[in-house]
């Protein structure tokens, strides 16, 4: 467990958010619900991929606004566990409420899930910025990696369980038959989501029990004072203007920023890209559970990896694959093509996802984690406009989607190069002589 990152109760606690959230974020955000809602919700099937598409735009963008304010606020006002728990509170509402998505009802069924978007993400703003409280800067890599770990099982678990009740209604005691209502033959899929929401719930308990509230830098752990928005955004702006100080972890947010594009761009567009080159939707679906097992004992290895040859050489070797894994997908022909290159991107996209966060987590003050780790969520989520963005507009241009997916090596040699010219050993040293 050591080894793991894994020997104390609060670590294991904090890991475990990964498992609890990623059942959401495999059932609900990725596999099954844009499918329920294009064939169910939507009652015009036209519409359904611009609607849901402006859905999910509008509710990263409303977690990207939030996030540095609400981060810089938890900072000053510790309370990091609070926000953290009404953002997940948020997301369970929005799960729990697709059970009683209606056939046709697409605007209470897009409501529910913005508020998933809005709610998931949030929370891993401040899930993300317990992880310097909760570990050394020598514990950081093998923990991240080893909460990836546990999200990808966790994550593959419920997507399981879920398409078993989808697949196999009767086995569950869902009705079956071919007079079946629209309720009734919708029921094992919406029983799904509320799979998903109990397990996020559940399984969200150990943190709140096992890790205390992080204090501010005055090393107050109490309520903020009456002028703690006034200075959160006063907070805000001296950051901006003092983001010299931190080159490092800035440039390494632009170099994150290129090189997750293009992972994030895989990620989203893996399946439209399949549908088009003729790929079975049984073998999409299978990819997804592929993707998550494989994603298990990756996760874990990268995060020794990176001890053995450090992180940022790690992140470069998971940054190297993925240049492989987009020309292949460029020759890719059949569903056997498409199962193998899931097997590569479950190898290494917990692992460089990991060791990214963990590597920001080395570079930035811990008293201002919430604040950074708000802008870590911004860059993030611009990874979920740039890729698409270009991938669509090289799309256009050659009238290739194949063209379109050998566009994204551009994303990884650029952010390779960014992430070369930053300076890990300076860039921890500016966040320890801040801390101090």
């Amino acid at each position: 467990m050591a080894r793991l990152g894994l020997a104390r109760p609060d670590a294991r606690a904090w890991a475990m958010y990964d498992w609890a959230n990623s059942g959401v974020y495999t059932l609900v955000i990725t596999a099954v619900f844009p499918i329920f809602f294009a064939s169910f919700a939507s009652a015009d099937k036209t519409l359904a991929t611009s609607r849901f598409t402006l859905a999910t735009t509008l509710g990263l963008t409303i977690a990207a606004v939030l996030s540095p304010i609400l981060g810089t606020l938890a900072d000053k006002s510790a309370a990091k566990l609070r926000f953290l728990a009404a953002f997940l509170a948020l997301g369970v509402v929005g799960v729990g409420g697709m059970f009683f998505i209606q056939q046709g009802a697409w605007f209470f069924a897009l409501g529910c899930f913005m508020l998933v978007t809005i709610g998931i993400n949030g929370s891993f703003v401040f899930y993300d910025a317990l992880l310097p409280h909760v570990a050394s800067r020598e514990e950081a890599d093998r923990l991240s990696s080893a909460g990836f770990g546990l999200g990808y099982l966790g994550g593959g678990l419920v997507l399981a369980l879920g398409l078993a009740m989808i697949q196999l209604p009767g086995l569950f005691g869902f009705p079956t038959g071919p007079d079946l209502t629209p309720a009734q033959a919708s029921l094992p899929t919406r029983a799904g989501f509320l799979l998903a929401a109990g397990w996020w719930v559940v399984f969200s308990i150990p943190l709140f029990r096992r890790i205390p509230e992080p204090p501010t830098a005055s090393g107050s752990s109490g309520p903020a004072g009456p002028n703690v928005l006034k200075e959160t955004f006063a907070q805000l702006g001296r950051t901006f203007h003092d983001l010299r100080k931190y080159r490092d972890a800035f440039l390494f947010l632009l170099a994150f920023l290129i090189y997750n594009d293009g992972i994030g761009t895989i990620i989203k567009l893996a399946t439209i890209y399949g549908t088009e080159v003729g790929i079975g939707p049984t073998t999409m679906i299978a990819a997804i559970v592929v993707t998550q097992f494989v994603g298990v004992p990756f996760a874990f290895m990268f995060g020794s990896l990176a001890g053995r040859i450090g992180t940022r050489n790690a992140i470069f070797t998971g940054i190297a694959a993925y240049v492989g894994i987009t020309f292949l997908g460029f020759f890719m022909r059949t569903d056997l093509h498409f199962l193998m290159l899931a097997v590569l991107v479950g190898m290494v996209q917990g692992g460089t996802q990991a060791l990214s966060r963990s590597l920001f987590s080395s570079m930035i003050p811990k008293h201002k984690s919430g604040e950074f780790f708000g802008f870590f969520s911004v860059f993030d989520k611009g990874a979920s406009i740039l890729g698409p963005l270009v991938f669509w507009f090289i799309l256009e241009l050659t009238g290739s989607s194949r063209n379109a997916i050998l566009s994204l090596v551009v994303f990884f040699a650029v952010g390779a190069l960014l992430l070369a010219s930053v300076n890990v050993e300076r860039g921890k040293a500016a966040a320890l002589a801040d801390t101090a």
